[in-house]
Parts: structure tokens; C-alpha cells; sequence
């Protein structure tokens, strides 16, 4: 009879455990929290020092049978939860669930390798209740936004909207790049290129091109099509000579190796995973895969860091695998070591592979294949971390003609060291121009006039809206993925074509908050908040100070708005379209996905439909309307307004654009059609 219990988030986590541990410990899951606050009521007494109410969560009641059936008569009590915040959070919950006066140990690992976890188990301590203070400080801060705030915006808007501290800065992000878009007024510029080559040659590899960049010695601005003409017309005869040939060496060096935030945003750019999705998929990978005879192993660190440290002892490891697999020459003069920012946990590690020897390629054969991509995109970077950069050669060549100023680069890999992993960064660093010589006269093959428009900042897409709440500190690497899932599930933003774009139920929800509680939206604020959570955890400040100067002035908010708040509930717009039931005037409302029609004869007549987008199903004799819908991962298509009875789908508009003609409004509402659901009130 095993005299130990283990008590871990996952049951694949318990697996790779068993693996290290002898049959003296008995592994258990508690699948993440098992406590937390009632979902009835506030849970937390502001009278008593902001004292949390915990409850334990319905679904897992079963669990925590089996977890106190297990802890009967064992002589330790292992709590192997992640080592982060939550879970420190997670074991110290355990601990008031189960005998408090049992003989529990924490150990905490950043790895699932056997030398790592027998190491954590022969050195066990004991849960570190400063981190523990942290995650409820957090915990409470949103549960007091959120139940204090939900009510107030059904009150105002529709009932089942709700609020968050951090995504609501996200949201207002999100909306005010909208109305910078919106409000974005495009200017014409024209660029002017020569395509020039060696005079007496024939052959197209000693072509090139070069940009104009100066007139008179002044930065060039053309603003228009008769200006570009007028230049290429002065240009047509005029002597192309080579005026300055500079050459310099330049060592480009490699990034550090991943942490949460900088992961999220790569699997996004490079492999078009969500931030929830890499983070699912990195979950897999360290919690262990099953490698065949091998059994279960944990192929990366832990995934939630913002730390850039790696250990000695997996640097020299690296070390010794990259002089063997590359040669010596792509090493370094020293070990890389990289600076994490202040507010980073110094006690984690990057996010790294667990032994640079298991080669994405390798082990490909036991990945899915989105475990597979993302594996190797951590291999790749981190151990392009640890080797020698690369040296390139940078050519710019200055042409005059007449008072014109053209100028081309070339460029060539003198070394290449770290992107000898990526073999595609090399070829687009390559640019070769044919060899040239001051004075040297050029023959013109043609001049390249093109028409460009200033562009507006780009939407927001995972990467960029998670490197923005970084740049700001708001959130740390566990909030990342769940912040934007949130808003995309509350219907405040929708996701189309990989772009965040706010609905107009965010919009009015995010206006309605910037306008009557000003703080919550500051950025300095929320950043300072996190900043104040972190000293929590670093001992330097007390929970209940933070919690109380939280409190005063945003309860004092509360009050205010209750009574100023614009009451958009009561904002009915009246529409020229006509109940097909009970022939009175529809109008537009809101509900929690969104606007949508409904019967001004409400509640006698409960008849309402979507707001559709003007443009007519295109299934003959249908006769029905395009709405715009969701998935439940917030990704739009349109459907016929006769579902079920006409199951037309599209992920594009057809291009007839009747919407002008129709006179509706462009603004569909945010139900998911795909799983049966109407607008609130439709019977």
C-alpha cells in the first residue's frame, strides 16, 4: 500500500509522474481548483478585511471525495500543482479541504524530467502562502468588478452582459484602434523606382533596382500623379552614375528564448494559432506525451513565465549539442545569458524544450501535428538563443542623375550561425547586386512610377493585442489567452480573419465604462494594480491595503454612475419595418449578443428577429435575409434568416450590395446559429 499521496492538476501530469515515482506514492488529479468563490453571491466580506467566502466548485465534489478517501492514513501529502500563482493557490485550497493537520509538502518543478522531479521530492517545502496572497488579491479584485458592475449593465443595457478589470482595458484597446481606423483620413504618395543595370550586359542577373529618395539633397515627397510624371519625364534622358559605394559589416544577433507573452504572439504569426490554443497545445507538451517505449514525457518547460533565464545546467547541455551538431564555430565567445524585465519571476525558467536531443524531426512520429509545429518552433528558437550570431555584409549603393538621388542595398550572409536553423531568413536576407564601381555609368531600362495611400494602424490580432497589454503591464503570462477569449465569448469583440474587431455591444459597454468609471479603463492604473499584485507576492505589500485602496474610490464610482449612467435599455430606435405577426413597427434593442428587431408591441407580442445585412439569401425562392453570426470561437459567417428551414452558410458576403437599397442596418446580432440559439424574446 503506497504510503504517500501526490496530488497533481491533470491526469496526463499524474501519468508522467508515476513514471519517476516509486509505488510508495499514489498520484491523484484534482483537474485544477477545487474551491473558489460562490457563484450566488459576492463571496467576500469588505467589512472583514476583504475575507473571501470559498465554496467547493459543484463539478468537482466528487473529486474531493476521492482526494480525502486517498489521504486517510498517509504519512505525506505532496502538493505537485504548477509553479505559479494558481497553482500555489490550488494546493493551499487542497490543504483547507482536506486534514489541515496532515503532513503536507510542497514541490514545485519547472520541468517533467525524472532528475528535476526526484530532485523536487527529496527537497519538498512548504506552500508559500505570499504567492497565495497574490492569487486572491487578484481573484477578489475581479470578483468585486465583476459582481459589482455585471448587475449595473443589465440594469443599463441587457441583462447577462458582464465586466472584468484587465478585459476591459483590453476591449477599450481594441475599440479605440476601431475608431482610429474609422476616423483615418488616407493621403496619396507616389514612389518612383529606376531598374538599372551594367552598361554592355544583357543578362537580367545584373539588373537591379533602386529607389528615389532624395530631390535637391531633400527627402523626396511626391503627392501626386502629374508630380511622378513630371520627374519622369525630366528623368527620361538623364545620366544614371554611381556616386558613393558604402560597404559595412553588420552581426545580427538571436532572440531570447521564448517566455508566454513572446510564444503567443510567434505560434500566431508564424502558425496562425490563437493565444488559447498555443497555450492548450503547450499544456500538452509539458504536462508529457506518450513517446512509445519511453512512455509518457514532458517535452518543454513550464509554458506561463515572463522570465528569459535558462539553468546552468541545460545551457552547458546546449552548449555540447551545438558543437556537435553544428561545429564548434557556431558558438558563441560566451554563454548567452538574457535579461528578464523587473517585474519577471526570477524563479522560472524561458520556455524550452527539456533536452535539446530530442529533435523536432526525430520525434515527430508521436506529435500531432499541431504539437509537432509548435514544438519545433520552441526548439528552433531556443537553441538559436545559445549560438554565435550571424555576420552579414550591407552594400548601399547612391545613384545621382540630373538632381536626383536614387539608392539600392545589397546584402549578403558572410557567417551565418544562429539562422542556419532558419534557412528562410537566410535567402531573404540575400540581395545581390552585380559588381559595381564608384563613377560608373548605368543604363536606364525603365522608370517604375506607383501609387501608394497612408494607411491606418492595423486591427488589433492576438499577437499585437497581447504585445500591447505587455508594453502596458496589464495582465501577466496567465491572463494573456483567457483576457481575449473572454471578450471574444462576451460578444464584445468578434474575431474575422484572424482581426479582433469590437461589436457594437462592445463598444457601447466599453464607452459606458471609460465614461463612468475611469479608473478601471486607465492604463496606469490597471498596470499599477499588477504591479501591487506582484509586491503582494514579493512580501512588500499587505492584501488588504491593496484591496482597500482599490475599493474606496471605484465603490464611490459605483454609486455615481448607478444614477448618471446612460440607461441604453430605454434607447428604443424606431425602424420602418413591420411586425409580420401584428403588423406595428419593429424596433431595434439590445440583448447580450448584441442588437437586434423586436416587436414595439413587446410583451404582448414577443416577435423578434436579427438585424440583417441588406443583402438578400441567394437560394432561389428563399426569400429570406444574410445575417451575420458566430462560432463559438468568435469567427463570423452569414446565414439565411429562414434557419432552420433554409441552412444557407457563407464565410463572404455576396458582392450584389443591396444594403443601401434595403435601408437595414449593417449590425447583425451575435447569436450562434450553429447551435440553435434565437434572439431574446423569439419563441
Amino acid at each position: 500500500m503506497s504510503k504517500n499521496l501526490v496530488i497533481v492538476e491533470s491526469p496526463t501530469k499524474a501519468k508522467t509522474l508515476s513514471k519517476f515515482l516509486d509505488k510508495s506514492y499514489k498520484i491523484e488529479a484534482c483537474s485544477g481548483h477545487i474551491r473558489d468563490l460562490p457563484k450566488s453571491k459576492m463571496g467576500v466580506d469588505i467589512d472583514k478585511g476583504f475575507k473571501p467566502h470559498y465554496v467547493i466548485i459543484a463539478k468537482k465534489r466528487k473529486i474531493v471525495s476521492l482526494l480525502k478517501k486517498e489521504a486517510k492514513d498517509k504519512e505525506s501529502i505532496y502538493l505537485a500543482c504548477d509553479p505559479d500563482r494558481e497553482g500555489e493557490a490550488i494546493c493551499w485550497h487542497i490543504t483547507k479541504v482536506l486534514d489541515e493537520k496532515a503532513n503536507f509538502f510542497r514541490v514545485s518543478f519547472n520541468e517533467l524530467t525524472k532528475d528535476v522531479v526526484l530532485e523536487a521530492f527529496k527537497n519538498p517545502s512548504k506552500i508559500d502562502i505570499k504567492k497565495v496572497n497574490a492569487q486572491q488579491a487578484r481573484r477578489i479584485l475581479d470578483r468585486i468588478v465583476g459582481y459589482e458592475l455585471s448587475p449595473l449593465l443589465w440594469k443599463k443595457v441587457s441583462r447577462g452582459l458582464s465586466a472584468g478589470r484587465v478585459q476591459s482595458v483590453a476591449l477599450n484597446f481594441v475599440v479605440e484602434r476601431e475608431r482610429q481606423i474609422q476616423s483615418f483620413i488616407p493621403e496619396q504618395y507616389w514612389e518612383i523606382e529606376a531598374k538599372l543595370k551594367k552598361k554592355d550586359t544583357v543578362s537580367d542577373l545584373v539588373e537591379f533596382i533602386a529607389k528615389l529618395v532624395k530631390i535637391k539633397d531633400k527627402k523626396v515627397k511626391i503627392k501626386n500623379e502629374k508630380e511622378a510624371t513630371d520627374i519622369i519625364n525630366e528623368l527620361k534622358n538623364a545620366t544614371f552614375v554611381i556616386s558613393e559605394i558604402k560597404k559595412k559589416e553588420q552581426k545580427r544577433y538571436p532572440k531570447p528564448p521564448f517566455i508566454t507573452s513572446t510564444l503567443q504572439q510567434e505560434a500566431f504569426n508564424k502558425l496562425k494559432f490563437t493565444a488559447s490554443k498555443t497555450m492548450r497545445i503547450a499544456q500538452e507538451l509539458y504536462e508529457g506525451i506518450d513517446m512509445g517505449e519511453e512512455g509518457n514525457v514532458g517535452l518543454i518547460t513550464y509554458m506561463r513565465t515572463d522570465s528569459v533565464s535558462v539553468s546552468e545546467v541545460a545551457l552547458k547541455k546546449t552548449q555540447d549539442f551545438i558543437e556537435e551538431r553544428y561545429g564548434k564555430e557556431y558558438l558563441p565567445d560566451k554563454i548567452r545569458r538574457y535579461k528578464s524585465k523587473k517585474s519577471a519571476q526570477g524563479a522560472h525558467e524561458a520556455i524550452r524544450p527539456t533536452s535539446v536531443e530530442r529533435i523536432p524531426d526525430k520525434i515527430k512520429e508521436f506529435l500531432s501535428e499541431e504539437q509537432f509545429r509548435l514544438y519545433t518552433l520552441i526548439w528552433d528558437r531556443f537553441v538559436a538563443s545559445c549560438m554565435k550570431e550571424a555576420r552579414i555584409s550591407i552594400t548601399v549603393v547612391s545613384i545621382k542623375a540630373k538632381e536626383y538621388l536614387f539608392k539600392t542595398t545589397g546584402s549578403e550572409v558572410l557567417f551565418d550561425g544562429f539562422m542556419t536553423i532558419f534557412k528562410d531568413e537566410i535567402e531573404q536576407d540575400k540581395k545581390i547586386l552585380p559588381p559595381l564601381k564608384q563613377d560608373e555609368e548605368l543604363d536606364l531600362i525603365e522608370l517604375i512610377p506607383s501609387q501608394h495611400f497612408t494607411q491606418p494602424p492595423a486591427r488589433f490580432t492576438d499577437a499585437s493585442l497581447i504585445r500591447k497589454l505587455e508594453e502596458e503591464d496589464i495582465g501577466r503570462p496567465s491572463t494573456y489567452a483567457p483576457t481575449i477569449r473572454t471578450i471574444i465569448d462576451r460578444h464584445y469583440v468578434r474575431r474575422e480573419k484572424n482581426y479582433l474587431i469590437p461589436t457594437d455591444l462592445g463598444t457601447i459597454v466599453n464607452d459606458l465604462l471609460v465614461e463612468n468609471f475611469p479608473n478601471i479603463l486607465d492604463v496606469k492604473f490597471t498596470a499599477k494594480m499588477e504591479e501591487e499584485l506582484d509586491k503582494i507576492e514579493q512580501g512588500k505589500m499587505d492584501k488588504e491595503d491593496v484591496l482597500k485602496r482599490f475599493y474606496q474610490p471605484f465603490i464611490k464610482d459605483l454609486e455615481l454612475a448607478k444614477v448618471k449612467m446612460r440607461n441604453v435599455k430605454k434607447e428604443v430606435i424606431l425602424t420602418d419595418q413591420i411586425c409580420e405577426i401584428c403588423g406595428r413597427p419593429m424596433v431595434i434593442k439590445w440583448s447580450r449578443r448584441g442588437r437586434f428587431l423586436s416587436c414595439s408591441g413587446f410583451p404582448e407580442c414577443k416577435n423578434a428577429r436579427p438585424l440583417t445585412t441588406g443583402i438578400r439569401c441567394p437560394v432561389e425562392g428563399c426569400g429570406g435575409m444574410l445575417v451575420e453570426r458566430h462560432t463559438r470561437y468568435g469567427k463570423t459567417f452569414y446565414g439565411c434568416t429562414n434557419f432552420p428551414k433554409c441552412k444557407y452558410v457563407t464565410n463572404k458576403l455576396p458582392k450584389i450590395d443591396e444594403r443601401k437599397a434595403s435601408g437595414d442596418l449593417q449590425q447583425a446580432p451575435t447569436y450562434e446559429a450553429d447551435r440553435g440559439q434565437r434572439p431574446e424574446g423569439k419563441k
